[in-house]
Formats: C-alpha cells, sequence, structure tokens
C-alpha cells in the first residue's frame, strides 16, 4: 500500500481553491495593528505596578485636560470598582496595554488599586452539611 501523496502549500493563493471572500474594513473600535498598542501603551520600559486580573481598580480624580483619550475612558470607567480584566473587555485592550496605563495613573495618584474581596477562607460547616442533606434528599 502506498502513502498518501501530500501536496505542498504555496505561500501565494491557491488557483485551483474558491476565492478568498474580500475582508470586511476594520471597525473603529478594533485594534488591527500592533503599533496602535505601543502608541497607546508608550514604551512601558520602566516598572510597573504588581497588578493581576482581579485587582480592582477605583477612580480618585476626574479625567484631567492633558489624559489620553484611553486614560480618561479609564476614569470614567472606574467611578465604580472594576476589576483589570473587566477594564481589559471593556476597552478592548490587551491586559499588558491596560497594566501599563493603569501603572501610570497609579504614579499620577487618579486611581487606587485595592485587592479583591476575600469571602472565608474555610467555608461555613452548617451551609456544607445543608447542602449534603439536600443532595442526600434527592
Amino acid at each position: 500500500m502506498t502513502p498518501p501523496r501530500r501536496q505542498r502549500r504555496s505561500p501565494g493563493p491557491d488557483r485551483s481553491a474558491a476565492p478568498a471572500p474580500p475582508r470586511a474594513p476594520a471597525k473603529e473600535d478594533e485594534l488591527p495593528n500592533p503599533e496602535r498598542l505601543f502608541v497607546i501603551g508608550g514604551e512601558g520600559g520602566g516598572e510597573r505596578a504588581d497588578i493581576d486580573l482581579v485587582t480592582l481598580i477605583v477612580a480618585r480624580a476626574d479625567p484631567p485636560v492633558s489624559a489620553t483619550p484611553e486614560e480618561a475612558a479609564l476614569l470614567r470607567l472606574c467611578a465604580a470598582p472594576l476589576s483589570v480584566a473587566e477594564l481589559s473587555a471593556y476597552l478592548s485592550l490587551p491586559f499588558s496595554v491596560v497594566t501599563v496605563l493603569l501603572t501610570d495613573l497609579l504614579a499620577k495618584e487618579l486611581v487606587q488599586a485595592r485587592a479583591p474581596i476575600v469571602r472565608q477562607k474555610v467555608a461555613d460547616r452548617n451551609l456544607l452539611e445543608a447542602v449534603m442533606h439536600g443532595l442526600q434528599k434527592l
């Protein structure tokens, strides 16, 4: 039995395949090129704040006139505590870019970073027993 012959793919478009559908133009809220992310985040070569995805961010002041549009959007969103993951999703920016922006805002004391609220480390025994008895009755 002979092995199947595999055809090499060429980097150019395949003539035998159907033509690819035209690409839709990029929307304004999408970031099609990485250069834009570099412009938003700046060099980012300095130290970054110790921020993770669940750190809560709260604005301490209104956006100043000198703030970039992304910084102003962050400050407006943070009127109520939001996690860094939520901010990243709302602004459609990668976590690393949001971290750089938040580090700058923390240095300017325009936002405050809080650790997430941790509930009890050990679950309540009465609650666990109630759940166990409820499951046994099923």
